[in-house]
């Protein structure tokens, strides 16, 4: 993508003075610094607006750029080396207050989430159940109690940045003297310094630990469902909360029962005297056995349904139902004189129909 007019990015006109030219700058750097702009494309705006001034409040480099345009920027190279400055923050912070972004001591940061699978079975997912569960954490040392440091020692403050976590570089540039505050990369921010460390995490604070935790999972929970248990994970760091554990479940396939939704599919197999001339069943549910009527006359396919004999409502009150449905079984072997009762049965039935 070309370059745009430098005198078009700082929004001036070519005869523009160099005070005008150093209040667009003004206005343009407060607008897009990063440290005041997050939206998408705010940085490459304000590198380019560092640019243009670079090039336009040098009196030498504006003539060349005049007589040229870009392409007389490679008798002066690239950047803001001309300025002397360390990168595109610098310039900003000549301008407006002497110094750069400032630098904290590093704060309090939360333990990392775990994640564990567990498998259940249908009926544990229909009405909950209880579950120990063993899981690899990390925690505070518990002889030092995260601290870091031999019991009865304690750390030193750090001699580079006497204690403040910071340390700042003066720089001296045409605009005057200004500030680099930036993270101390001896104690990288912490302030202190671990001279006695502790045996057992070896000066980290923090150990492996197993742990054995009991989980309800509740009534109602479907297959890919998660739960969240606030603050079993990892420890954190500096003081920082501890992390949380997710359980990722995932639900047995049953040996009979079919789940839709919160309701449970059953197929009931029959035989055709049962079809033809009715019959008083026991249908296995999750809540036990059920009689069920089956009407003469039924027909393969036909669907029944026992109401409240499901899975529990996750989240509200009441539960599904269980679906029953009709599977006429064709028998694959006859004794003799079954074979005689259904001649005699398909002489008086005769051919079936065919629907007008």
């Amino acid at each position: 993508m070309p370059k745009r007019d430098y005198y078009e990015v700082l929004g001036v006109d070519r005869n523009a003075t160099e005070n005008q030219i150093r209040a667009a700058f003004r206005k343009l750097a407060f607008k897009y610094h990063p440290d005041r702009n997050r939206e998408d494309g705010a940085e490459e705006k304000f590198k380019e607006v560092n640019e243009a001034y670079e090039m336009l409040s040098d009196p030498e480099k504006r003539d060349t750029y005049n007589r040229f345009g870009h392409s007389g920027e490679g008798f002066f190279g690239r950047g803001f080396e001309g300025f002397g400055f360390d990168g595109v923050g610098s310039i900003f912070d000549a301008f407006f207050g002497g110094r750069t972004a400032t630098a904290t001591r590093q704060a309090p940061e939360r333990g990392a989430d775990l994640h564990r699978s567990i498998a259940i079975i249908l009926e544990e997912a229909a009405f909950g159940v209880e579950k120990e569960l063993n899981i690899l954490r990390t925690e505070h040392c518990s002889l030092c109690q995260g601290i870091g440091s031999r019991p009865g020692s304690q750390p030193s403050q750090c001699p580079n940045c006497n204690g403040s976590g910071q340390v700042r570089r003066v720089q001296q540039s045409i605009f005057g003297r200004f500030t680099n505050i930036a993270t101390c990369p001896q104690c990288h921010g912490e302030g202190r310094i671990i001279t006695d460390p502790c045996p057992q995490c070896r000066g980290a604070g923090k150990e492996k630990c197993q742990r054995s935790i009991m989980v309800r999972i509740p009534a109602g929970v479907e297959d890919g469902s998660r739960i969240r248990l606030s603050g079993e994970g990892d420890a954190g760091t500096r003081g920082g909360s501890p992390g949380n554990l997710y359980l990722n479940l995932s639900v047995k396939r049953h040996e009979f029962f079919i789940r839709e939704d919160d309701d449970i599919l059953y197929e009931l197999p029959i035989n055709f005297t049962q079809a033809a001339l009715g019959a008083q069943v026991e249908v296995p549910t999750l809540h036990g056995n059920v009689s069920l009527k089956i009407p003469a006359g039924s027909q393969t396919g036909q669907v029944f349904q026992l109401k409240n004999n499901g899975i529990p409502h996750l989240h509200r009150r009441g539960q599904g139902n269980q679906l029953v449905k009709l599977m006429v079984v064709t028998p694959e072997s006859l004794t003799k004189r079954q074979r005689q009762l259904f001649e005699e049965l398909s002489k008086e039935l005769g051919s079936v129909k065919k629907p007008k």
